[in-house]
């Protein structure tokens, strides 16, 4: 599936203002893929997320407590794009060679403090592909897979860099209630992952 969203900018190698330091993403890469995910090399991060962006591999991991809330994340100011939209719950890129579930285990122990022995159901659950553009910052065209797990232990250390706040919701309140929430603007990789689970 491929879900497109024509608009945006190109902002190149830096930050808001030329002349800056190049920002931090310009030193890491990401895994290019075609629609099919299949690997077509790696790509500068950067680079992926300016322009008309490049096709490249992501996942986004829901995490659920045992009443079915789901911890939705608020993004930290400092985030180049959906910078203090709400995530559910960490969103990134795998490493070549890294399965999704290694890259959603690292992902978890980094921005959340969340470690394996608090969880055993990570799951791969869906993939889809999708576009979309932020204001005139940059660009998401990924193709993301959803995983999900359920914490036995709902502990959490989060990292004030990477998570501005955190919120347990009803996941099913949550889509059929959108006024309800419309405070939370909501990042558009997890809006497609929640349709997609309901419709």
């Amino acid at each position: 599936m491929s879900e497109s969203e024509p608009d945006g900018g190109d902002t190149g190698r830096y930050g808001d203002d030329a002349g800056q330091q190049p920002h931090e993403n310009a030193a890491q890469e990401v895994v290019a893929v075609g629609g099919d995910d299949r690997e077509q090399g790696t790509v500068n991060r950067l680079d992926a997320h300016t322009g008309d962006g490049v096709r490249h591999r992501a996942f986004t991991a829901l995490v659920f407590d045992d009443e079915d809330r789901l911890l939705l994340a608020q993004r930290s100011p400092q985030k180049r794009l959906w910078n203090t939209y709400w995530d559910g719950t960490v969103a990134s890129h795998p490493a070549r060679g890294e399965s999704q579930r290694d890259a959603t285990r690292a992902r978890l122990r980094e921005e959340l403090g969340v470690t394996p022995d608090q969880y055993g159901d990570l799951r791969v659950t869906d993939k889809f592909e999708y576009k979309r553009f932020f204001e005139d910052r940059g660009v998401e065209h990924e193709v993301c897979s959803v995983l999900k797990l359920t914490l036995r232990d709902p502990t959490l250390a989060p990292d004030e860099s990477e998570v501005a706040g955190l919120l347990w919701v009803p996941y099913r309140r949550l889509y059929e209630n959108r006024p309800w929430y419309r405070q939370l603007r909501l990042c558009p990789w997890f809006e497609i992952a929640m349709r997609r689970d309901f419709e």
